[in-house]
């Protein structure tokens, strides 16, 4: 490997390879890889976000009802299940955004207790535009993989993360 090919990880391998021989730290070039990559990750979320007024949680929530197909709308439970978030937190971020206008909530049909929450023109054109940004951001970031290599990347971290999702 060439000086030019190697990354920060290399280093801090050999560095710890000298320190502590009697330690196997071969799984740091996994995932210290994977951990700095989403540090890169998540600054080009916050910075695809804020091009558009949106919080990271804003999109979140935007593009669960985005994804929930027209009419846009979900309930807040659906919500919740969706961000992973608590009740409480659900409630307050709703709150936010139906004050700026991205949401609208309105009484559920089919339970008389119930509300839904759905997007507005706004909110959805908002959210729309950012995730368009978002994916031309992510696509530099893997400009320098090759479409087969994305693949079987994507592969391979399906099936480190899928006993966490189950």
């Amino acid at each position: 490997m060439t000086e030019d090919a190697r990354d920060e990880v290399d280093r801090l391998v050999a560095a710890w390879r000298t320190e502590r021989p009697d330690l196997d730290v071969e799984p740091l070039q996994v995932l210290s890889r994977v951990s700095r990559l989403a540090k890169h990750l998540d600054r080009a979320r916050r910075a695809a976000f804020a091009e558009h007024d949106l919080e990271p949680w804003e999109f979140d929530v935007l593009t669960a009802l985005r994804r929930a197909g027209k009419p846009y709308e979900l309930s807040p439970g659906a919500l919740l299940r969706a961000t992973l978030v608590t009740s409480g937190t659900m409630t307050n971020r709703i709150d936010r955004l139906a004050q700026a206008g991205l949401v609208r909530r309105r009484p559920d049909p089919e339970d008389r207790r119930g509300v839904l929450v759905s997007l507005t023109d706004t909110g959805l054109a908002r959210v729309d535009a950012a995730f368009a940004d978002l994916l031309r951001r992510e696509r530099d970031l893997l400009s320098g993989l090759g479409l087969d290599d994305q693949r079987s990347l994507a592969s391979l971290l399906r099936m480190l993360l899928a006993p966490f999702d189950s």
